[in-house]
Protein backbone atom coordinates (compact mmCIF):
# COMPACT_ATOMS: atom_id res chain seq x y z
CA UNK A 1 0.00 0.00 0.00
CA UNK A 2 1.31 3.47 -0.90
CA UNK A 3 0.38 6.52 0.78
CA UNK A 4 2.30 10.17 -0.37
CA UNK A 5 5.15 8.97 -1.39
CA UNK A 6 5.26 5.97 1.21
CA UNK A 7 4.42 2.44 1.82
CA UNK A 8 3.27 0.23 4.36
CA UNK A 9 4.52 -3.38 5.26
CA UNK A 10 4.32 -5.35 8.45
CA UNK A 11 4.16 -2.77 10.60
CA UNK A 12 7.11 -0.95 9.51
CA UNK A 13 7.09 1.82 6.79
CA UNK A 14 9.48 2.60 4.66
CA UNK A 15 9.82 6.16 2.39
CA UNK A 16 10.45 6.68 -1.40
CA UNK A 17 13.93 6.95 -0.61
CA UNK A 18 14.04 3.11 1.32
CA UNK A 19 14.02 4.78 4.51
CA UNK A 20 12.60 2.47 7.77
CA UNK A 21 10.19 4.01 9.93
CA UNK A 22 8.27 1.96 12.88
CA UNK A 23 4.93 2.41 12.62
CA UNK A 24 3.39 4.30 15.69
CA UNK A 25 1.74 2.80 18.91
CA UNK A 26 0.31 4.84 21.79
CA UNK A 27 0.48 4.23 25.12
CA UNK A 28 -2.35 5.33 27.81
CA UNK A 29 -1.97 4.64 31.38
CA UNK A 30 -4.79 4.54 34.15
CA UNK A 31 -2.43 5.97 37.08
CA UNK A 32 -1.61 9.26 34.78
CA UNK A 33 -4.91 12.00 34.21
CA UNK A 34 -7.91 11.39 31.63
CA UNK A 35 -6.82 12.21 28.31
CA UNK A 36 -9.74 14.04 27.39
CA UNK A 37 -9.17 15.54 24.65
CA UNK A 38 -7.44 14.80 20.64
CA UNK A 39 -4.07 12.67 22.29
CA UNK A 40 -2.15 9.76 23.40
CA UNK A 41 -0.41 9.71 26.43
CA UNK A 42 2.54 8.45 24.81
CA UNK A 43 3.43 7.69 21.46
CA UNK A 44 6.32 5.31 20.09
CA UNK A 45 7.73 6.02 16.91
CA UNK A 46 11.20 5.07 15.23
CA UNK A 47 13.13 3.77 18.99
CA UNK A 48 11.52 6.69 21.14
CA UNK A 49 8.64 7.01 23.72
CA UNK A 50 7.37 10.70 23.20
CA UNK A 51 4.93 11.72 25.92
CA UNK A 52 2.25 14.55 26.46
CA UNK A 53 3.01 17.12 28.31
CA UNK A 54 2.26 16.29 32.57
CA UNK A 55 0.93 18.94 34.28
CA UNK A 56 0.46 18.04 38.48
CA UNK A 57 -3.00 16.41 38.21
CA UNK A 58 -4.03 13.43 39.77
CA UNK A 59 -5.41 10.51 37.54
CA UNK A 60 -9.01 12.04 39.22
CA UNK A 61 -8.23 14.90 37.12
CA UNK A 62 -7.68 17.13 40.40
CA UNK A 63 -4.62 19.81 40.22
CA UNK A 64 -2.16 19.24 42.90
CA UNK A 65 -2.10 22.56 44.77
CA UNK A 66 0.91 23.12 47.55
CA UNK A 67 4.40 23.61 46.73
CA UNK A 68 6.70 23.53 43.50
CA UNK A 69 8.08 20.07 45.23
CA UNK A 70 4.64 18.98 45.37
CA UNK A 71 3.44 19.43 41.91
CA UNK A 72 6.88 18.31 40.60
CA UNK A 73 6.36 14.67 42.60
CA UNK A 74 3.11 14.23 40.70
CA UNK A 75 4.09 15.28 37.51
CA UNK A 76 6.63 12.14 37.59
CA UNK A 77 4.78 9.65 38.70
CA UNK A 78 2.23 10.68 35.99
CA UNK A 79 5.66 10.26 33.64
CA UNK A 80 6.62 7.06 35.42
CA UNK A 81 3.56 5.29 35.25
CA UNK A 82 3.47 6.33 31.37
CA UNK A 83 7.01 5.53 31.10
CA UNK A 84 5.75 2.03 32.51
CA UNK A 85 2.79 1.23 30.12
CA UNK A 86 5.93 1.17 27.44
CA UNK A 87 8.03 -0.92 29.89
CA UNK A 88 10.05 1.84 30.43
CA UNK A 89 11.48 3.89 33.36
CA UNK A 90 13.41 7.67 34.03
CA UNK A 91 17.07 5.57 33.17
CA UNK A 92 15.74 5.28 29.49
CA UNK A 93 14.81 9.08 29.45
CA UNK A 94 17.09 11.20 27.37
CA UNK A 95 15.53 14.54 26.61
CA UNK A 96 12.82 17.02 28.71
CA UNK A 97 11.42 20.01 28.11
CA UNK A 98 10.28 21.79 31.05
CA UNK A 99 7.59 24.85 30.66
CA UNK A 100 7.29 27.38 33.65
CA UNK A 101 4.80 30.26 33.89
CA UNK A 102 7.08 31.32 36.90
CA UNK A 103 10.77 30.82 35.98
CA UNK A 104 11.96 31.33 39.40
CA UNK A 105 9.97 27.97 40.40
CA UNK A 106 13.08 26.09 38.57
CA UNK A 107 14.83 25.60 41.00
CA UNK A 108 13.12 23.50 43.48
CA UNK A 109 11.62 22.07 40.80
CA UNK A 110 15.61 20.66 39.66
CA UNK A 111 15.78 19.89 42.96
CA UNK A 112 12.55 17.35 43.23
CA UNK A 113 13.17 16.43 39.38
CA UNK A 114 16.85 15.29 40.19
CA UNK A 115 15.74 12.34 42.57
CA UNK A 116 14.43 10.12 40.09
CA UNK A 117 17.25 9.99 38.00
CA UNK A 118 20.62 7.73 38.78
CA UNK A 119 23.48 8.69 37.14
CA UNK A 120 23.64 10.89 33.81
CA UNK A 121 20.85 13.44 33.58
CA UNK A 122 18.64 13.51 30.55
CA UNK A 123 18.85 16.77 28.04
CA UNK A 124 17.10 19.03 28.96
CA UNK A 125 14.97 22.23 28.19
CA UNK A 126 13.58 25.04 30.02
CA UNK A 127 10.92 27.62 29.03
CA UNK A 128 8.82 30.15 30.58
CA UNK A 129 5.72 30.96 29.06
CA UNK A 130 2.33 33.19 29.94
CA UNK A 131 0.26 30.33 30.52
CA UNK A 132 -0.05 26.16 30.94
CA UNK A 133 -3.45 23.88 30.24
CA UNK A 134 -5.48 24.04 33.25
CA UNK A 135 -4.29 26.75 34.87
CA UNK A 136 -1.18 24.29 35.91
CA UNK A 137 2.32 26.38 36.55
CA UNK A 138 4.73 23.85 35.62
CA UNK A 139 4.55 21.24 32.64
CA UNK A 140 7.01 18.57 31.87
CA UNK A 141 7.37 16.74 28.54
CA UNK A 142 9.77 13.65 28.28
CA UNK A 143 11.44 11.62 25.03
CA UNK A 144 12.61 8.64 26.02
CA UNK A 145 14.75 5.69 24.22
CA UNK A 146 13.56 2.27 23.47
CA UNK A 147 15.41 -0.76 23.09
CA UNK A 148 14.93 -2.63 19.59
Amino acid sequence: MTSGGASVAAGTLFSSLGHRYSMPAAYSSPDAPPEEQAYSHAVEANGFLFTAGQVPMTPDGDLVEGGVEAKTRQIMRNHESILAEADLGFDDVVKTTAYFTDIDDFEPMDETYADYFDGDYPARDVVEVESLPAGASIELVIVAACED
